[in-house]
């Protein structure tokens, strides 16, 4: 009996904490471009509640999960766009215009959703999860690790597609140019400021599916502020990554077992206040950033906007 209750423990904790990493995973890696290019994207909380919002709501009118996360990304880019004119172009201070729209976003879907559905909270159909061969049928690790929606193993497969992109193309040695020495990526004949925006629009996009992925098979459901934070995590991620995608994917997994944990608990009879299990991942960050925060390495140029002809 013992032995049953631990496999079903473990099962749903680990099932919940892969759960729980994607959102965190594909905000982290889209901040982490933005960063590569000298970019603070403090907005990236905006752009995951707009794409959590556009993408349940694209789900839920077309019957589409994936017609939901192409809305999710549409509403990360949409605020992106924002973010990369106000701050790239333009050159206003980055996070101002980041606090100031995640602020706006989150309370213009919380009025979005009220005058939508008149205070009801419509749920989406149970998700049909794929199952990798073989592999889902290994015991306790099976289930919990390889019978997940297809966006999951995309998003990891995306960890793997960025390390080749920063190491062995000219789009990452301009993005790293961008964000340590700007003006000589300039003198090369590369655009800086198009680089950048490029950056932070890719940012958005990653934001919108990982807050339609948080909304739609994470929930289920959509509720005002249901990020809560996630945006900020991507932050940290992306800092203490130092350009990594591998250590984001690895920070996004940490966070989400301290995420699943609530789950994990309610599930084996464990009765421990759920404040106290939400704040665990905000007390990971913390000591992640006692542990490796020295360590942490930025760009030359990170947060200074870029004006051509100034050195």
């Amino acid at each position: 009996m013992g032995g049953l209750f631990s496999e079903v423990f473990l099962s749903t904790l680990l099932f919940g904490a892969v759960t729980a990493a994607v959102p965190l995973l594909l905000a982290g890696l889209g901040e982490q471009m933005s960063e590569k290019a000298g970019v603070l994207n403090i907005g990236i909380e905006g752009m995951m509640i707009s794409g959590a919002y556009l993408g349940f709501v694209g789900a839920y009118y077309s019957s589409s999960l994936w017609l939901g996360f192409l809305a999710g990304a549409a509403g990360g880019v949409l605020v992106a766009a924002v973010m990369a004119l106000l701050c790239v172009r333009i050159g206003l201070n980055q996070i101002v215009i980041g606090i100031a729209l995640t602020l706006g976003l989150e309370g213009l879907t919380a009025l979005l959703h009220h005058f939508q559905f008149s205070r009801s909270y419509p749920r989406l159909p149970a998700v049909q999860n794929t199952h990798v061969p073989l592999l889902a049928d290994i015991p306790v690790l099976g289930p919990a690790l390889f019978r997940h929606h297809l966006i999951v193993y995309l998003a990891v497969a995306l960890v793997f597609v960025m390390i080749h992109v920063y190491r062995r193309t000219q789009l990452g040695m301009s993005l790293q140019a961008a964000g340590d020495k700007p003006a000589a990526l300039d003198v090369a004949g590369v655009d800086v400021i198009r680089t950048r925006t490029a950056a932070v629009l890719f940012t958005g996009t990653m934001a919108g599916i990982g807050g339609a992925y948080l909304a739609n098979v994470g929930a289920g459901i959509f509720i005002p502020f249901i990020t809560n934070g996630a945006g900020f995590l991507g932050i940290v991620l992306a800092m203490l990554a130092r350009g990594r995608p591998l250590w984001v994917l690895a920070g996004a997994l940490i966070f989400g077992l301290c995420l699943s944990l609530t789950t994990a608990m309610q599930v084996g009879g464990i009765n421990i206040p759920t404040d106290v299990i939400q704040m665990l991942p905000f007390l990971a960050v913390m000591v992640m950033l006692v542990i490796f925060g020295r360590r942490a390495s930025l760009p030359a140029a990170f947060g200074i906007p870029y004006k051509r002809g100034e050195r």
